[in-house]
């Protein structure tokens, strides 16, 4: 008999009709993608995950987190695929009670701009929900983007955040395009900083 592995979600009351979805759709959809059983306590605001298989409900796991942070189902999903992560950052460890609010706002920026301009240069997604600033992307990216939003809300300017983004966003491409062979070879005395 296989062994029957079980977890639990706390999730914000007021994004448990969302894990659910209209008539159950969500819930549905995440089940049937994978074999992972959700049982959903509106009152508590608690998503139970049953499984078989500990890397799905692993998966799952993050799915329902991420929707528990403010993203979409659809984007949520997203985490099926192997090389998608999802990673919290919880702004309760960078800032005190009352500087909350200033520090969402330097990382939402003037409409929305500074969130778009990070998703954009790291081709991630930023969710700011909560005490949290959460981000759902391909796993070398979600790293940028981590230490990008982790600068801007210990401080740093916007302009340098930038800068820094679009230097390595470059370093990316060249990555992609460039055999490794050739990289290994044209770069190994450079040092690293």
């Amino acid at each position: 008999m296989d062994e029957v592995y079980q977890t639990l979600v706390k999730v914000p009351k007021s994004r448990v009709a969302v894990v659910i979805g209209t008539k159950g759709v969500t819930k549905a959809e995440i089940e049937e993608a994978t074999g992972v059983q959700l049982s959903v306590n509106t009152e508590e605001g608690v998503v139970s995950l049953r499984s078989d298989e500990p890397l799905k409900l692993y998966t799952v796991q993050q799915i329902v987190k991420a929707i528990a942070r403010g993203f979409n189902p659809k984007k949520a999903m997203l985490l099926l695929k192997g090389d998608f992560m999802f990673e919290i950052i919880d702004l309760k460890e960078f800032v005190k009670k009352d500087h909350m609010l200033r520090v969402k706002g330097r990382v939402i920026g003037e409409e929305g701009k500074c969130r778009a301009n990070v998703e954009r240069l790291t081709e991630t997604m930023v969710s700011v929900y909560g005490k949290t600033v959460s981000i759902l992307g391909r796993t070398e990216n979600v790293a940028l983007a981590k230490r990008a939003l982790t600068n801007l809300i210990q401080g740093s300017p916007h302009a340098s955040v930038y800068h820094w983004l679009e230097k390595k966003r470059v370093e990316l491409k060249v990555r992609e395009i460039l055999p490794q062979d050739f990289l290994k070879e044209e770069y190994k005395d450079e040092r690293i900083d």
